[in-house]
């Protein structure tokens, strides 16, 4: 009996493990990042390398409708950084939440 609440035990473990190695983000995070993609294009930021490799490396998983979505979000950010009076709020998400996504990591709220 203690034999099988042993391995009981130790298969629970392996598989608590498992769950929190898996470092995907949410498809929200992946959309956040493609917004934070085009905001960067749309203000010239002159450095995109980190949010590209992230946006690739999550996009790889990703259901087809999600891909367009972020599509969407791309473009709809390039356009929304055009217009001059939305210039100072965006900058300040672009140097806000936007840095994680930028740096490779993950969502600002789960990265450490």
């Amino acid at each position: 009996m203690k034999v099988a609440a042993i391995a009981l035990t130790v298969v629970s473990f392996a598989i608590a493990g498992t769950a929190a190695a898996s470092s995907r983000v949410t498809d929200l995070d992946y959309l956040k990042a493609n917004r934070c993609k085009g905001l960067a294009v749309g203000m010239g930021s002159a450095d995109t390398t980190g949010l590209d490799a992230f946006i690739k490396a999550e996009g790889r998983s990703r259901d087809p409708i999600i891909l367009s979505r972020a599509e969407e979000e791309l473009h709809r950010a390039q356009r929304q950084a055009k217009d001059a009076n939305l210039k100072d709020k965006l900058s300040a998400e672009l140097a806000g939440p936007c840095m994680a996504y930028m740096t490779g990591g993950g969502s600002p709220a789960t990265s450490r």
